[in-house]
């Protein structure tokens, strides 16, 4: 490891790295005793012991350990992290199923102006009544959308809002005086939705995919009776393929007294073309960092609103803002509702982004966002076909699943050597391994905000890999071998969650 090091006090060495570096320090690795990233000019004011401000027993035994460094030293160590990662904002980040595309700054520079940033959720209601028109807006915006009757915006992310959605689906049941114990699910499914079933109480049921790449039917009706509470659903699914069948899944499903819950994490395909509630669906959770760009990832902010049709509106978690008779904005509790789900009032800065952007885009932009996200995806999938050829080789919605089967018969480089290999040529991988339904999956989903020169230097970039599995299959088991952290063992970080110092050593080249 370089290090720039000099003598500091104590008998530590102040570590700064030096440009080209395989291994960036921590920031306590750069700490020395009495260096600080911030100067105040002497107050005045003496100094006296905390013992006398705070009670003993509120004391720690010795200081919190703070890393020391200078506010020169933070800023490079921070730079210098940020230039490693990979983003929405550097360049095309084609996950399947996840929908990263570039979030617009507008909605950014919208949700930090001082009247929405700097307002306590505690505030009373005759004080926020902007804040209340925004929350108000936005349910009727997403239910427009969808087809729904009304919404809560309190879960805080997509799984989140399945669980609410499955709660939901249970107190229906219950009010009615039936006890239902079955959820059924695609084998295509998001990893989710059997975790968020059996959270929720109920045992799955898988239901396969036919030949089609869609829910078979047969299966469907075999599996259906009065103790299923419902089906989890996603459409378009998880192959990228839409539910043709929808109308008569949804027949099935209301006839046995089941209630059909939509996986909104595909709902980027859909926008102004169709809605989950014309389609027969009874509740539907919307990832706003998805469909809506608002921030993905990194652990939040997220939004997971879920909206309901009429039959499971008066079940909606509460208080929710609503509209009052006098024409001002307050809280209302429904009926029967489940209660919290979530503190305050949910992620309200994350719903004023992705209020932003429904205004900004209007009811005929985000129809065109389906149209071009769609047209994205088809077009890579024509494009790639030579050498990654599409599991259901036709016409697919806003993502595509390839295979790579062919590829590993043919040099023995799986799809995982391809997703790595493609991180050197500035991509981020696709999805690989999903669903599991499909051999050597790797899916794709470009979404509308990339260019057709980016896609195009994507399939380019394909095509090479490809190329090379044939004369240098090594190259692609290796890879990759140009990023700030190289190959790494899957299964060794699965169980050694503290990685020890050699097996550091090693993954950075």
């Amino acid at each position: 490891m370089n290090l720039a090091t000099s003598a500091a006090p104590g008998g530590r060495a102040a570590s700064t790295p030096l440009l080209g570096d395989a291994r960036e320090p921590t920031i306590f690795e750069m700490s020395v005793p009495g260096r600080s990233a911030y100067q105040l000019r002497t107050t005045g004011i003496p100094e006296r012991p905390l013992s006398e401000l705070i009670p003993s027993g509120a004391l720690a035994d010795s200081p919190v350990p703070i890393a020391e460094v200078s506010e020169r030293d933070l800023v490079a160590h921070f730079t210098r992290l940020s230039h490693r990662q990979f983003s929405v904002d550097l360049g095309a980040y084609p996950l399947g199923s996840c929908t990263m595309k570039y979030n617009p700054k507008l909605c950014d520079t919208i949700a930090a102006m001082p009247g929405l940033a700097d307002v306590h959720p505690g505030a009373p209601a005759s004080l926020t009544q902007g804040w209340l028109a925004i929350l108000v807006e936005l349910e009727e915006s997403l239910c427009e959308i969808t087809g729904m009757a009304a919404a809560t915006l309190q879960p805080s992310a997509g799984a989140a809002g399945e669980l609410t959605g499955l709660l939901l689906m249970g107190a229906y049941h219950e009010a009615n005086g039936d006890r239902r114990r079955r959820v059924l699910i695609p084998d295509s499914a998001h990893g989710t939705n059997p975790a968020s079933a059996t959270l929720g109480g109920y045992d799955v049921t898988t239901i396969p995919t036919d030949e089609r790449g869609l829910v078979d039917l047969d299966a469907l009706r075999a599996a259906l009776d009065t103790d299923v509470a419902g089906i989890m659903l996603t459409n378009p699914n998880t192959a990228g393929m839409f539910e043709e069948d929808i109308a008569e899944i949804a027949a099935a499903v209301h006839e046995v007294g089941g209630l059909l819950y939509y996986d909104g994490a595909n709902l980027n395909a859909i926008l102004g073309v169709v809605r989950p509630g014309d389609m027969g669906f009874d509740i539907i959770h919307m990832n706003l960092h998805k469909t809506f760009a608002t921030p993905h990832g990194g652990g939040g902010p997220g939004a997971g609103p879920v909206a309901v049709s009429q039959r499971v509106a008066d079940f909606l978690p509460g208080p929710k803002a609503a509209r009052l008779a006098d024409g001002s904005y307050g809280w209302i509790t429904p009926e029967r509702s489940i209660g919290r789900v979530h503190g305050w009032h949910g992620n309200a800065l994350v719903i004023a982004r992705a209020l932003t952007y429904i205004k900004v885009h209007g009811g005929d932009g985000l129809r065109r966002v389906s149209e071009r996200a769609v047209l994205n995806a088809n077009w890579l999938r024509k494009r790639i076909s030579k050498n990654f050829p599409a599991a259901y080789d036709r016409m697919c919605m806003h993502e595509v699943v390839v295979t790579g089967t062919e590829l590993k018969r043919q040099t023995g480089a799986k799809a995982i050597d391809v997703a790595k290999r493609l991180l050197e040529e500035g991509f981020h991988s696709p999805t690989v391994y999903f669903p599991l339904i499909i051999d050597e999956a790797l899916m794709f989903e470009p979404t509308e905000t990339e260019s057709l020169q980016t896609l195009e230097a994507l399939a380019e970039s394909l095509d090479r890999i490809a190329d090379e599995a044939r004369v240098a299959p090594e190259n692609l088991h290796a890879a990759p071998r140009t990023t700030p952290v190289r190959r790494v063992d899957e299964a060794r970080a699965a169980r050694t969650l503290v990685p020890t110092q050699d097996a550091r050593i090693e993954e950075s080249g």
